[in-house]
């Protein structure tokens, strides 16, 4: 159980394991917010700002980094998505539905494997929370199998990691169900439609709540 955080209303977040479906999804829910003329900007981390793309690199394997590294450089350009210009907290203050694929329950996640749960904890314990978090279950050998055509694989995208991972996200995400935001689990196994259908029908009241209070 975390402390009590500031919830961000009109920010929503997708999160699972590497090739649960996230980035999918996140593309289906931006045509179907543009269909219903509703405000929306996607983003996800690491980001394209220059702190994101120094991660993107070190996830690569493009040079070694420390796993404390790279849990601060995540903490770093997570703050920078949020409060920057034209970041997060600004867009939902405008009205905007902010969308983000990933956030910092990946970190407690992964960075928590790599290096202890104590360091991602301290980093991200300011952060506020989603309203809405989309959370993908899915095994982590038929993510594997959905991965097996890519040309290059990030340094945490194998199966014995991807299981590790799978079953910290589930301790991570248990711990903030009394949090106050509203955590909807999605059945990542799913056809693409049935899942994209249950994520409109999270999404959409929020997306509309948002517009009608402005």
């Amino acid at each position: 159980m975390h402390e009590a955080r500031t919830i961000l209303p009109g920010f929503v977040v997708l999160e699972g394991i590497d090739g649960s479906g996230t980035t999918t999804q996140l593309a289906r829910l931006a045509r179907r917010l543009d269909s219903a003329g509703l405000r929306h900007a996607e983003s996800s981390e690491p980001t394209n700002g220059p702190v994101g793309r120094l991660l993107r690199e070190a996830l690569s394997g493009s040079f070694a980094a420390f796993p404390e590294t790279v849990a601060r450089l995540f903490a770093a350009d997570r703050g920078e998505h949020l409060a920057g210009a034209g970041g997060i907290i600004e867009l939902t203050a405008g009205g905007t539905l902010a969308i983000s694929d990933r956030y910092l329950f990946s970190s407690l996640a992964y960075q928590g494997l790599t290096c202890g749960p104590e360091l991602p904890g301290l980093l991200n314990a300011s952060f506020p929370l989603p309203e809405l978090l989309l959370y993908f279950e899915l095994d982590p050998h038929t993510a594997m199998e959905r991965m097996a055509s890519r040309t290059a694989f990030e340094i945490y995208e194998n199966l014995e990691f991807q299981k590790r991972v799978a079953s910290a996200y589930a301790t991570v995400i248990d711990s903030f169900q009394d949090s106050g935001m509203t955590i909807v689990r999605i059945a990542a196994n799913e056809s693409p439609d049935s899942i994209e259908a249950r994520i409109w029908s999270s999404v959409k009241p929020l997306a509309r709540g948002l517009a009608t209070s402005r």
